[in-house]
């Protein structure tokens, strides 16, 4: 399997310190997208840019899915101690 074949299950903070978790099978051009007038998800558009702070490989889009799922249900003190990133003030 090259990383190629990999998904990946990422988390950005935004300019405003809240944080957003996705996946893609292409990571760099995902934030990217985030970052440009022309790509990104309706929640990071007004909070540009965005800084990747996690991301973690998933064998396939199934295994990735169920990941962000996982941690879009923890708390945001659980995400900051996934990410490593402090509180947002």
């Amino acid at each position: 399997m090259t990383s190629d074949s990999f998904w990946h299950v990422y988390i950005v903070q935004c300019s405003d310190g809240s944080l957003y978790t996705g996946i893609a099978k292409d990571l760099q051009q995902r934030i990217k997208n985030h970052n440009s007038d022309n790509g990104g998800a309706k929640y990071t558009r007004p909070r540009r840019p965005v800084f990747l702070v996690y991301h973690e490989k998933a064998p396939d889009r199934s295994a990735a899915a169920k990941r962000e799922h996982e941690i879009k249900k923890m708390t945001a003190a659980a995400k900051r101690t996934l990410t490593n990133t402090p509180q947002k003030i």
